[in-house]
């Protein structure tokens, strides 16, 4: 239960999963409330998309449970869960031949009754959610026609034509540029603060910081730290996670955390960054001060 007495979007407890003797899920816990978002955030392997099919319910896991919204995940039906929760992966099943509207009207599947087709309300949805993402100009072209960032965006237009009321993203800005992963993760913030509870796997650390709400720092499939950015932005945290030095500091412009990545944590700042040692063993200015 949350503090106001109602049921959280999605509460994950003690999952477990493991392959081949390799725990990639070792009792994780995460909470994400109404209209909240949470980033997962950590190295590459530490769990975050294994986590992320767990709670869609496409990774059945060996331990812990899932509710969605006060409801054990294994007793709803799969129509049911899709119709509540959608997910972005990272790699979209085989899509060969299909339109890009092809695709995003396949979120309105779970809405459909049995042998019914889409309708104009379908279409008109779906080209909704095309216009969100400005990919409605792609309706009429084959997927494998576009390049990667494009085909990304269209993969976010057919999670958002389902209408979720939980939405799960796994790395949605990875083969975007830099104007498209900030109109992404704004889309999504957007509709975040109109209700919607996200949760999402972000590979950049600031971009995290500026637009989730909380973070969830997951190493070799444990919980390493949880809570608001600047709880789990510390200089220790990103250390032990993620084996590097890194500077945190306030972002001048947007007030959010800015992350600095000197260099692996083992290595001498003047290799790290190519200088040479300073004089007087006083070293290099490397950017913002720590705080």
């Amino acid at each position: 239960m949350t503090d106001n007495g109602t049921h959280p979007a999605v509460a994950a407890q003690a999952l477990f999963f493991q392959v081949e003797a390799r725990a990639l899920l070792d009792g994780v816990d995460l909470q994400a409330d109404h209209g909240q978002m949470v980033g997962l955030i950590g190295p590459n392997g530490a769990g975050k998309s294994t986590f992320l099919r767990a709670v869609s319910g496409v990774l059945r896991v060996q331990g812990g449970s899932v509710h969605l919204d006060g409801a054990d995940l294994r007793s709803l039906a799969s129509k049911e869960v899709a119709a509540n929760l959608a997910i972005v992966p990272q790699i979209m099943p085989y899509t060969h031949g299909f339109t890009a509207m092809e695709l995003v009207l396949m979120g309105r599947y779970p809405h459909l009754g049995r042998f019914q087709i889409e309708g104009k309300e379908d279409a008109r949805i779906a080209r909704g959610a095309m216009r969100l993402t400005e990919t409605e100009q792609f309706a009429e072209r084959t997927l494998d026609t576009l390049s990667g960032g494009e085909r990304q965006r269209v993969i976010v237009s057919r999670a958002l034509a389902q209408q979720p009321r939980v939405l799960l993203l796994d790395e949605p800005t990875a083969n975007l540029d830099v104007l498209h992963q900030l109109k992404v993760l704004g889309l999504v913030r957007q509709l975040v603060d109109d209700g919607l509870t996200a949760v999402a796997a972000i590979h950049d650390l600031t971009l995290a910081a500026r637009f989730c709400d909380r973070l969830v720092l997951l190493s070799e499939g444990r919980v390493l730290g949880e809570g608001a950015p600047a709880d789990v932005l510390t200089p220790e945290l990103i250390g032990s996670a993620f084996g590097v030095e890194a500077v945190v500091y306030p972002d001048p412009n947007t007030g959010a955390l800015a992350i600095s990545l000197i260099g692996p944590a083992d290595q001498p700042l003047h290799e790290a960054n190519g200088r040479p040692p300073a004089r007087n063993g006083a070293a290099p200015h490397n950017g913002p001060p720590l705080c």
